[in-house]
Parts: structure tokens; sequence; C-alpha cells
């Protein structure tokens, strides 16, 4: 089904086969950077940007894990660990294909700005990450911003502007990274389907946390079948860094052949690659990891609400990390931050542009690393605040 909803692309891609445009990800191992392998051949690589030997000099490491990949992905970056990692993504995900950009930022912007054209329709959630923002600034796509996760705002703009346009997008993070709340996946699902319009959701925030598999949101949610296109990135829950879409696999091929922040930036090094590799195989097979953070961030998040309930919102998914406690001034965010540093504990003041103004907050984010221990002592000392 998903195949058949994106034809259009398939039509492009066929266009740019047609007159011997058509580019595919192959994967090569580096070696020593002068001489790189290819189905089973070595050959003299003169399609580096390594100018001075650096990226594989054993002076700097004798480990090649330490090197740098030397090339965009479709020149020469792209080694068999890239592709492992892609095949490892679409595997979690449950997807035919997935590609792998050089930060989540490149890997938000770059899929909204690549899709959305001129002529379509491009509804985005006000409290989006800055990258979707930007991505959408990009694209020809004639633009509205809806309030902050208001399902029913997004159904009156697609029965208002949905026939002037060829196609429509939804884009939204599925948990949202200042506030910890989490998108009304099921009701924009629905309107998708309805407006025949094509649902993008950014899961950087829920990618390893939620859902019984830790693929993210739209798993939690129940609807990761109807979301065809999902963005994620390596270095939150993964560890590591980068970031990846993955989908049907003629939306990832457009992306390899269309998408500029992807095609013009060096592939992201054997290192990271590597440990991101390593990190989805643990979040296969360590569930524990999730359900710990998991149970933190409820426990925290229920006894803030208890001693603060007009500052602490509730999440519509339970065990979200992400715990924001409204304080609303500046100057009382960088007080009380403060305070907590002289006593321990680092909780960053996040302020305007970042947030609206008069939401100054304390974001506080709980990791698998902390314990019922250090989480009770944060809020022992946010009670002695009072905020």
């Amino acid at each position: 089904m998903n195949g058949d909803r994106f034809e259009f692309l398939a039509k492009k891609l066929d266009a740019l086969r047609d007159i011997d445009a058509y580019r595919k990800l192959v994967p090569r191992d580096h070696g020593d950077g002068f001489l790189i392998e290819r189905d089973g051949r070595r050959l003299i690589n003169f399609g580096s940007n390594d100018y001075l030997g650096l990226s594989s000099s054993c002076e700097k490491s004798p480990d090649p894990l330490f090197s740098g990949a030397g090339a965009s992905a479709l020149v020469s970056g792209f080694t068999n660990l890239h592709d492992q990692l892609c095949r490892d993504l679409a595997e979690l995900e449950q997807t035919k294909a997935a590609v792998v950009f050089p930060s989540g930022y490149a890997a938000c912007s770059g899929t909204v700005s690549t899709l959305a054209e001129e002529g379509d329709l491009l509804l985005t959630d006000s409290l989006n990450h800055a990258s979707l923002i930007d991505g959408g600034r990009l694209s020809r796509a004639t633009r509205y911003t809806y309030p902050h996760c208001n399902a029913e705002a997004v159904r009156k703009l697609l029965v208002r502007n949905r026939h002037n346009h060829s196609r429509a997008w939804i884009v939204t993070d599925g948990v949202f990274g200042m506030d910890g709340d989490v998108a009304p996946l099921e009701t924009l699902c629905d309107l998708a389907d309805q407006f025949d319009a094509h649902l993008v959701v950014d899961e950087a925030h829920a990618t390893g946390v939620l859902g019984i598999d830790g693929s993210g949101c739209c798993a939690e949610l129940g609807v990761k079948s109807r979301v065809a296109i999902r963005i994620g990135t390596m270095s939150k829950a993964i560890g590591s860094h980068g970031g990846f879409v993955v989908g049907p696999q003629v939306v990832i091929d457009y992306l390899i052949n269309r998408c500029r922040p992807l095609i013009f930036s060096t592939a992201g090094s054997p290192m990271t690659i590597s440990a991101a590799i390593a990190a989805v195989k643990l979040i296969r097979d360590e569930p524990q990891r999730r359900a710990n953070v998991r149970s933190l961030a409820e426990h925290l998040r229920t006894r803030l609400q208890k001693r603060f309930p007009a500052t602490v919102s509730p999440s519509d998914v339970r065990g979200v990390p992400i715990v924001p406690l409204i304080i609303g001034a500046n100057e009382d965010a960088l007080r009380i931050a403060s305070q907590l540093n002289r006593d321990g504990f680092f909780v960053p003041a996040i302020r305007p542009p970042t947030v609206p103004k008069g939401t100054a907050r304390l974001r506080i984010s709980v990791t698998s690393n902390h314990s019922l221990e250090t989480v009770e002592a944060l809020l022992e000392k946010l009670f002695i605040a009072g905020i």
C-alpha cells in the first residue's frame, strides 16, 4: 500500500534512470585509505577527500574504526558498516529500507525539504524541532503551522486547503523535546487517510525508549504500520552520532538521489557507525534498560505533579524520559538551576527562544544510568527550592 502511495517518487526516479543520473549507495571497505575494496576487488582510491591521508593514518590511531569516512556516502564514504547499520535500523523499525545521515538535524531538515515540493501543502506542529521547521522553510510547499498537538486545527486546515494542492504532508515530532508530551498520532493518521496526506514523524526522543521493541512512539501508540516515513537520531538513546530515515524503498531511494544534506555531506565516521550498530543490538537484547528509564521517569513525573501540579504537565504516554518543570521567568529558572548545580545536580535551564516567552523551565532528562536513590535526591532538592 505504501509503495502505491509513493508512485510519484518512483516516476521521478525512473526519469533519472532514463538520463543515467540515478544513484545508489555502494558499500566499500576503506582498508588503508589508499586502497578500497569493492566486490572482492582492491582498487586504488582516487575518490576520497582525505587529502593529507590523515583519515586512516596509523600515526593517529592503528584502529581502523578511528578513521574518517573520507567522502560523501555517494562517492566513497559509504562502507559495509554503514550498510549494516541501515539494515539493522530497517529491521528495528520493520520497514523496507533505511538511510543514514551525518546528523539528526540533517535527516529532519533534508527529508522535509526534499519531499515537500512546490504545489504541495505542508502542515507542521508549532513546537516541532527547529530542524523540521527549517526543512519546511527550505521547501517550496505552501506551509501552515498548527497549534501544538491540535488535531482539530489540522483537520480544518486540510478541509480548507487540501483541494488546492497536489499532495499534503503532516509533519510532527513524536515526543516533543522541551515538553515531554506526545503527538496525537492515531488521530493524525486518521486525518492523513481521510485527506490523502502523508504523515512524517520525528522519533528522535522516542527511539530506544518507547514501544515494546524500542522502535519509538509510533510503535507505542500502535500506528507503526500507518506511518510510512519516520525519522530518528543516533545521538540520543542510541548514544552515538548521526541521523536516519526509515520507510518504503522508493522513499529512501528518492532521498539518496535528491536530498542535498545527504548528498553533499561527508558520511559518518566508521567509529560512530560502529557504536550505533552495537547500540541498536543492545536496544533489542536489553529491554530492561528502557523499562528502567521509563519507571524512573514516571516516578519523577508523578512526584512532581503532586507537589507542583501547575508546573508539570501530565504525559499521554507513561514513562517519557523528558520531564519539564515550568518556572516562568528566565531569572528564576537560572537561579534554581544554579542552586541545583551547587547541590551537585546538573539540570539545564531552558529559556526563550528555545521555548515560548514566559515558559522558562528546568528540563529534567532521566536516563537508565540514574537510580531511584538519585531521583529521590533530586526531588528533595527541588522540594527545598520550592519553585
